[in-house]
Formats: structure tokens, sequence, C-alpha cells
């Protein structure tokens, strides 16, 4: 059993999203971290960077189809733990295109290491750890190995 440490994500739906980036950026005051425009997704942390985030997801974008997304931060040894974990327990591991993987990906404008799954009643969740390097926005989602040979990675 992977040990969760707490909640990390929350995910909604919005009808217009930028007018959704606006209010949480300039009414609620979270901080902006990422616009992923290809998928009508933006991204914001709560607190301080790293420590929780809000999903924000334009009608009819991918994770529409899902009924709920929840993320679960655990360490990074888990996470890359992840996959077999899951496995062993008749459990399919997913990649961030809800594709089966062997290993986790990372979410390089964060940094984080993360492997996605689905619960019986098709929720999708995902158990996710920050890394200690600096984001490579640039780099969009790689999958862990790629990372793990360009970056010092403790913690496994």
């Amino acid at each position: 059993m992977i040990p969760v440490e707490n909640l990390f994500e929350a995910h909604l739906t919005v009808t217009d999203l930028d007018r959704a980036i606006a209010f949480y950026r300039d009414v609620v005051g979270l901080q902006l971290a990422y616009i992923a425009s290809g998928r009508q997704a933006a991204f914001f942390w709560i607190g301080t960077a790293g420590n929780a985030m809000l999903g924000l997801w334009g009608t009819g974008s991918g994770p529409q189809r899902m009924a709920l997304h929840t993320a679960f931060r655990v360490s990074l040894a888990d996470v890359v733990a992840a996959p077999r974990a899951l496995r062993s327990a008749g459990i399919t591991p997913l990649d961030f295109d809800e594709q089966p993987t062997d290993q986790p990906v990372v979410f390089a404008w964060m940094p984080a290491a993360s492997v996605f799954f689905r619960d019986p009643d098709g929720h999708l969740l995902e158990y996710i750890a920050m890394l200690p390097h600096e984001p490579r926005p640039e780099q969009g989602v790689v999958p862990w190995r790629v990372w793990e040979l360009t970056h010092r990675v403790d913690g496994r």
C-alpha cells in the first residue's frame, strides 16, 4: 500500500477559461503556474509553489470525460514504485495521456513525478511527488527515465 501524505490538487470544469483564469488570479489571489493552451487548461499554485494546486479545464477539454480527478502527494520512491505496485493489485498504471505505462511521467514545469490510475467507478486518481529541481517548462511532460538521465534524482 502507498501511504498518502495529503491531498495535492483539485480540478474544476469552467465554461470560459480566460474568465476563470482572471477570477482565480485577480479575485481569489492564486498564483498562475502554467497554461496548457492546447489542452484548454490552466494550473494555479495554492499557497507556496509546490504545496497544492488547482486545475481549471475548459468545457469539452480532455479530462471532462472523467467524473473526478484527485491527486495524492506521496514520496518520490512511492511514485517510482507505483506502476509495479498498482499492477500487482490488478490496476493499470496510466501516463498523462491515460495510456498504460510502466513508469511515472514528469511534469517539467512544476517539476513533479506522477502516475495515474482509475478507481472502480472510473475516477482518475494520481500519485504525485514534487521534485527538487528547477522548473523546466520548455520540456513539457516527459517520461521518468528521460528526466532521470538528465537530472540527479534522490529519494528513491
